[in-house]
């Protein structure tokens, strides 16, 4: 998205950065011609994220996970390792 000059010179003044900017992007919800994220709502998120990282970890843990899918049936997991050459 581009970014104004005027949008540039408020992120500099008030110390918001391009991150923050795309995850209020990301997460934020639309309101009008603006978008927000709130300050409970950056909590509950963070909350999310802190549980979705949990079952990352246990994932990794286990080399991968892979998923076998025929349109929108589920038939099967197991746990994934890349074939060593």
């Amino acid at each position: 998205m581009r970014t104004t000059t005027h949008m540039q010179q408020r992120m500099s003044q008030r110390g918001i950065k391009r991150d923050m900017v795309n995850t209020v992007l990301s997460y934020g919800r639309p309101e009008h011609d603006r978008y927000v994220l709130t300050r409970r709502e950056i909590l509950e998120l963070l909350v999310s994220l802190q549980r979705e990282e949990r079952v990352l970890k246990k994932m990794l843990d286990k080399g991968g996970v892979a998923v076998v899918a025929v349109g929108d049936t589920l038939i099967t997991t197991y746990n994934y390792s890349q074939p060593k050459h």
